[in-house]
């Protein structure tokens, strides 16, 4: 019960790594707030992890400013002041090399990937995070290490959302601890393309043989929000079975 008595948000939370995350904060005595596009996936979420008592959920577009002030508002009157923000939107709408990448695409992409993040940090942070202190961390990945072939934007994206997370540790350091977690393939919906059909050829390249569950990451979110990580800011861990270490991405 690490995270009894505090009031979190996470993002893209409907299912996948989000939403083993808030079942992992749930778990340790936390309140979470889920957000993502669909109402009936976010429901069934918040059924999941136990009902209005301990999780409630907020619909709409992570780049959308009128739903990031929607959602904090609501969290706040509802649950309290938010204490503990995970970034886990992401999107990737485009595959291929990138001098055919549609430049439309590549700023969709910036906008949810990273601008987003930044902006739920504005919210909370308006809303007094900065006064009363808490913890922030956005889930990165792997493409933003090694160069990944085919997603190479999303890539770039990501390793943007890395070294914003080194600049706001510095700048918002020492109310609020700013990391972020670097997955390679989990096995969620989003990255079935990277390993469905193949899954026991793409795990034998990672040094620990399997392929990540939700599980796997929110375990390490877990541990940069609480108290136990109240001396580490500003760094992005690796949760990637050991892949990268052999020289390559996801």
């Amino acid at each position: 019960m690490r995270h009894k008595g505090r009031v979190a948000i996470v993002t893209g939370a409907s299912r996948g790594i989000g939403l083993g995350v808030a079942e992992r904060l749930v778990a340790e005595g936390a309140r979470v707030c889920l957000t993502a596009r669909g109402e009936e996936t976010l429901a069934e979420a918040v059924a999941a992890l136990g009902g209005p008592s301990v999780a409630m959920a907020v619909a709409g577009k992570a780049d959308d400013p009128e739903h990031r002030a929607e959602t904090v508002r609501r969290v706040t009157e509802a649950f309290g002041p938010v204490d503990i923000l995970v970034n886990n939107t992401g999107i990737n709408p485009a595959f291929g090399p990138l001098v055919g990448l549609d430049l439309g695409a590549a700023r969709k992409i910036l906008d949810v990937n990273v601008v987003s993040a930044l902006g739920w940090v504005q919210e909370v942070c308006a809303a007094g995070m900065v006064d009363r202190g808490g913890a922030i961390v956005s889930v990165t990945s792997v493409a933003g290490i090694v160069p990944p072939p085919g997603i190479s934007f999303y890539g770039v994206s990501k390793a943007a959302l890395a070294h914003l997370t080194a600049c706001l540790a510095v700048e918002l350091g020492p109310a609020i601890r700013v990391n972020a977690v670097a997955p390679a393939v989990v096995k969620t919906r989003f990255a079935s393309a990277l390993y469905e059909g193949r899954e026991e050829e793409v795990a034998s390249r990672y040094p620990l043989g399997r392929l990540g569950e939700p599980a796997d990451v929110a375990g390490a979110v877990s541990y940069l929000v609480s108290d136990d990580a109240s001396w580490v800011t500003g760094q992005t861990l690796v949760v990637d079975g050991g892949v990268t270490l052999t020289g390559r991405g996801a």
